[in-house]
């Protein structure tokens, strides 16, 4: 009897058991899920994304015509040139028959088609932007930017792009018609990411009276993030830090986004020497004054003017100045002035790329102190606040035709702005490193910041050159005091 019950009680543990082995393995599934669909996530821009709406407007005989619009929800995280790639994957049999605004980078097999030839039968289409000289009769409202998509906070009249194609071989009605699927959003290169598609509310248009609404037929949306992960395999910036009250100037990590080596790739990087080089851009009206010239350490490296792209050249390898952090852009914070209720804070943002204008840069900066920003210079700015009512987050561009663009390597490749900032008695110090800048992303990248023990530091208390005139005066009472006594 007792070992019936004991059998049975056995035989009653064995499904608890692996019911609880079932419920550990959906935890750490569940939890892996989710540490997957969170890698794209931005701290700073926690609802930034690019969001792809898929209008129908009318039907046809054998489809239908659709508009196309690419929304960069993003505050600080631009789309520049070459600009924007979409993708999809068709889910029937379509064809692109026309497009207006933009067009596909290859057509495709077209042969089964004996007359009317369509613009696209890839059943994964490649579409880009049209350039912004394209005839006025093949263009849309918003299109034909070179794909150069502005972030919402810097111009948001310029952060979407837009195009309109006419879709064959699809469904007539909204029950037969089939959305595209595997969205690619890509700028150039990987980084976003993009979602199923799914059905929404259709769009709503008013017209230019503002007296009169009218509606899509149906539409389509995907939404796309941003992963710096998958963007980058290594860093695109790093700070240096300075400041008034310490000699030391903290670089960059050495190594940050890579480390020179000529022995193995030689030419890799660019020294700075005191030759004088010219070179002519189409796009521009001057002519750029360079004092660099390539070599190596083994004395092998191109000319400067064979590996800085010229007209009709454009490779976004970079190629950046020798230094230890071999990064692109460095931004340099230096604490430069002490005021009684104020202190002045000065930035500086150099190109090391021979290769890239930076257009329609920006600067985004954690400070706690930048809830008392008084004055900025020669910069433009907005305060952002990722984390509600908390005022810490600064965004900063330049003015436009002065210093919204950043030049390729060389003596214009920088630009500069200083802050004033008001004293907060209850939080302001100068001690260990609460000066500088929690966090810094140049064009929605995220820098690289020095470690904390290396920042510059305040002297001590007391300093050196106090010490000698205290132990005279000390010793001088003290023979004094001796004197009198034996007196």
């Amino acid at each position: 009897m007792e070992m019936s019950l004991a059998c049975s009680s056995f035989a009653n543990t064995r499904p608890i058991t692996k019911l609880r082995s079932l419920a550990i393995f959906l935890v750490v599934f569940v939890l892996c899920s989710t540490l997957t669909s969170t890698e794209a996530y931005d701290a700073l821009d926690p609802n930034g994304n690019i969001t792809i709406k898929w209008d129908i407007m009318q039907w046809t005989t054998d489809g239908y015509v659709a508009l196309v619009m690419i929304y960069n929800y993003q505050q600080y995280r631009h789309i520049q040139a070459p600009g924007w790639t979409l993708g999809w994957t068709w889910a029937k049999k379509e064809v692109i028959w026309s497009m207006v605004g933009a067009q596909t980078t290859e057509q495709g097999d077209c042969s089964k088609f004996k007359e009317n030839i369509p613009h696209c039968c890839k059943k994964d289409p490649t579409v880009v932007d049209l350039l912004p000289a394209t005839p006025y009769g093949m263009q849309i409202a918003n299109c034909c930017k070179g794909g150069v998509m502005s972030s919402l906070v810097q111009d948001p009249a310029n952060a979407a792009s837009s195009f309109q194609l006419s879709v064959g071989l699809a469904g007539t009605s909204a029950k037969t018609a089939k959305a595209p699927q595997n969205f690619t959003f890509i700028v150039p290169g990987p980084g976003y990411t993009c979602g199923n598609t799914e059905t929404v509310e259709p769009s709503k248009f008013v017209s230019t009276d503002g007296r009169r609404k009218t509606q899509a037929l149906m539409t389509w949306k995907a939404t796309c993030t941003y992963s710096q992960f998958l963007s980058q395999k290594t860093p695109t910036c790093c700070v240096s830090l300075s400041s008034f009250y310490n000699d030391t100037i903290v670089n960059c990590p050495t190594c940050t986004c890579g480390c020179r080596n000529n022995l193995t790739k030689p030419g890799s990087c660019v020294e700075l020497v005191l030759t004088l080089v010219f070179e002519f851009y189409s796009l521009a009206s001057y002519a750029q004054v360079w004092y660099v010239v390539l070599y190596s350490n083994r004395g092998n490296s191109p000319h400067l003017a064979s590996a800085v792209d010229g007209p009709g050249k454009s490779s976004f390898t970079p190629l950046v100045q020798c230094t230890s952090h071999m990064c692109p852009i460095r931004v340099h914070w230096h604490v430069k002035l002490n005021y009684r209720e104020y202190w002045r804070a000065k930035i500086s943002v150099t190109n090391f790329n021979y290769r890239m204008n930076y257009t329609q840069w920006n600067l985004v900066m954690q400070h706690p102190n930048f809830n008392n920003l008084t004055q900025i210079f020669s910069f433009n700015y907005k305060a952002l606040t990722p984390y509600g009512t908390i005022n810490d987050t600064a965004m900063m561009w330049g003015l436009k035709f002065y210093n919204d663009l950043l030049m390729v390597a060389g003596p214009m490749g920088n630009v500069q702005s200083e802050l004033l900032l008001q004293k907060d008695p209850l939080t302001f110090t100068f001690g260990k490193g609460w000066a500088f800048p929690r966090r810094v992303y140049f064009n929605g990248e995220n820098c690289i910041m020095p470690p904390p023990d290396a920042y510059p530091w305040l002297p001590n208390a007391s300093p050196p050159s106090k010490r000698p005139l205290i132990a005279s005066i000390i010793v001088f009472w003290t023979i004094l005091v001796c004197f009198l006594v034996y007196v």
